[in-house]
């Protein structure tokens, strides 16, 4: 006889996604992969086999420089025309919202697969806002992301705030009567939930979220570090008489955004840099571009600065460039990072700020900040909230899992 699960918890990440139940009231987290949790939320299509691998063996594929196609951060494309979209990969004509219908299909199979359950229902983490507060696209980004879960071969499908979940997981060490604030700093979204902790569990007082994350701290680090390397700010001779024109900026954003790399790599862009290669005043520069489009390197350099950004969190550190050329590298001296994110970190205490109104509290009110969401660990994120609140105990909890954790005690 088939057993059925109570309910499964998914934490469906912009960069990684984590399952769970809680069979016994107490979180068990799904193995998605060998020796691990957290799968990244990752694709990459195989060309030579014409299969799709998925989480680290995609990434693995293309750190191989195995010939195919990788695909990252979909998450951000819930709710936009994008989704919907028909394009040819491998074989077949497929929109992204198939692609994370089978990603999550997947999950739930991996999850039936090592408890023996059956699970037809599922809780699924979201941020308080997919794309902005009171932006047109935020009910579609749901609408989709259901679609999806529903094509996955679940009956139900709740949702529920992902700051929230991680307050329910985070609840249990709090003190009773304490207020805390949970600061969810995940690949696309910063969410923030204000939260009471009492003998039977915790009470949400007020969440809200803002649109950055850590695959926006990489768009800007790209820009201002890695972009200047490959042309971004150098001029152009006219083709046909005296004067200049600026590199267009168009290309240097896209290959700088997790979600439109995969679309940059196109004849008409190779056909315009090498055109932009010939009038360049800094000719190396835009052959270095030139050679990221023609040997498809576009998310090497994205893992590298991610890599990088890593590395400066600790000290002065270097971006690695040898991919596109030998030798090549950006310096990231730890301030400038900080100086790179000021704008994210200005938001960040906004967003919290914003949601102390919503729960009718002040900055003295909160006595913990509790940090979930791999971003968090920035220094630059810790340092921001500290500033803002530094009478209150602030600590990190299971910043990888704790969405999940809280997922599925609510599942069930």
């Amino acid at each position: 006889m088939t057993r059925r699960g109570s309910g499964l918890g998914i934490d469906f990440g912009t960069s990684n996604t984590v399952a769970g139940h809680a069979p016994d009231g107490r979180p068990q987290l799904i193995g998605l992969e060998a020796g691990a949790t957290t799968m990244p939320t990752t694709f990459f299509f195989d060309a030579a086999t014409r299969g799709t691998l998925l989480g680290g063996p995609a990434n693995r594929a293309l750190l191989e420089g195995r010939e195919g196609r990788f695909m990252r951060a979909l998450k951000r494309v819930l709710g936009t025309p994008l989704m919907h979209e028909q394009r040819m990969i491998l074989t077949e004509r497929i929109s992204l919202s198939d692609l994370i219908a089978r990603f999550l299909h997947q999950v739930r199979a991996r999850a039936e697969a090592q408890t023996g359950l059956t699970f037809d229902r599922v809780l699924s983490g979201r941020p308080v806002v997919f794309h902005g507060t009171d932006d047109p696209r935020e009910q579609q980004a749901e609408d989709d992301l259901r679609a999806c879960y529903l094509a996955a071969g679940f009956r139900e499908v709740d949702f529920m705030p992902e700051p929230e979940a991680a307050a329910i997981a985070a609840g249990a060490t709090h003190r009773p009567g304490a207020t805390g604030l949970i600061v969810d700093v995940g690949g696309g979204t910063s969410d923030f939930s204000v939260f009471r902790a009492g003998d039977g569990g915790v009470t949400i007082l007020a969440s809200h979220g803002v649109r950055i994350g850590g695959t926006d701290f990489d768009r800007a680090i790209s820009l201002d570090h890695v972009m200047p390397l490959l042309g971004r700010g150098t001029r152009l001779r006219k083709a046909m008489g005296p004067g200049h024109s600026p590199v267009p900026n168009a290309i240097f954003a896209d290959l700088a955004t997790w979600e439109r790399i995969p679309f940059v790599n196109t004849p008409q862009n190779r056909r315009l840099v090498a055109e932009m290669a010939r009038l360049a005043e800094q000719p190396q520069a835009l052959a270095d571009l030139a050679a990221v489009l023609e040997e498809d390197l576009g998310h090497d350099l994205a893992f590298a600065v991610e890599a990088g950004k890593i590395a400066a969190n600790d000290g002065d550190a270097a971006i690695r460039l040898d991919a596109i050329r030998a030798g090549l590298s950006a310096p990231l001296a730890r301030q400038a990072m900080a100086d790179s994110l000021s704008r994210h970190a200005a938001q960040l205490r906004e967003g919290a700020t914003e949601t102390l109104r919503r729960a009718g509290l002040s900055d003295t009110d909160i006595d913990q900040v509790i940090y979930v969401g791999g971003s968090s660990l920035l220094s630059i994120v810790q340092q921001t909230l500290r500033a803002q609140f530094p009478d209150a105990d602030h600590r990190a909890h299971e910043v990888f899992t704790a969405v999940a954790d809280g997922l599925a005690i609510a599942a069930a």
